[in-house]
């Protein structure tokens, strides 16, 4: 038992090196060597618990996935099933959890897609990402508007998610949270309005 914990510890301290070398030096110069020296051990710590450097990036963006799926998680387990609107604002506060907004994250997210292009198994995590985000919103969508209706909604909302997320990500000045939350919002109010009571308007 104790031994797993440390070996927990010890992946999450590499993956921690991993966010910091590719905010310090972009993916491609994150090189194990760097990784390792930030991280304060060897080379081949590296090589014992993820293969390579691929390995390392596609574990550090699964870590990236799993605190957005908690993030989001943690927000809806507070709210009714039947609130619609509270599940759906629950999962556009959540995509701009802190986790998924602090620089080191942001510039990790944007060499990942970047990469995913190329990297077949990033591309699989990106998929999983978009796929996610879509379903959910879909399934709350679908509860109060037919399904024709439901997947524009979702896919408009999931559409401003990721796109107010990447104008912050480039924005010199940093992601201003409050207003990305706001206008994805307003956004999903927009296609709720005619289907969901007028008090749902938090």
């Amino acid at each position: 038992m104790q031994s797993s914990l440390m070996a927990a510890g010890r992946r999450r301290q590499l993956i921690s090196a991993t966010l910091t070398a590719i905010h310090q030096y972009g993916m491609a110069d994150a090189t194990i060597a760097r990784i390792a020296r930030l991280a304060g051990v060897s080379t081949g710590i590296i090589s014992h618990y993820f293969g390579d450097k691929a390995g390392l990036m596609e574990a550090t963006m699964r870590h990236l996935l799993q605190q957005l799926g908690e993030a989001v998680a943690e927000r809806r387990r507070q709210i009714p099933a039947e609130d619609v609107a509270g599940h759906v604002n629950a999962i556009i506060d959540g995509n701009f959890d802190s986790s998924q907004t602090n620089v080191a994250a942001m510039r990790a997210w944007l060499e990942f897609w970047a990469a995913s292009m190329h990297q077949p198994s990033l591309r699989r995590l990106q998929r999983v990402n978009e796929r996610r985000l879509y379903a959910n919103l879909c399934h709350q969508f679908r509860k109060v508007m037919p399904a024709d209706q439901a997947r524009d909604a979702a896919r408009s909302v999931a559409a401003l998610i990721d796109g107010l997320w990447l104008r912050g990500a480039l924005t010199p000045a940093g992601i201003d949270i409050e207003a990305c939350r706001r206008l994805a919002r307003d956004n999903a109010r927009a296609w709720l309005g005619q289907h969901v009571p007028q008090d749902f308007r938090t």
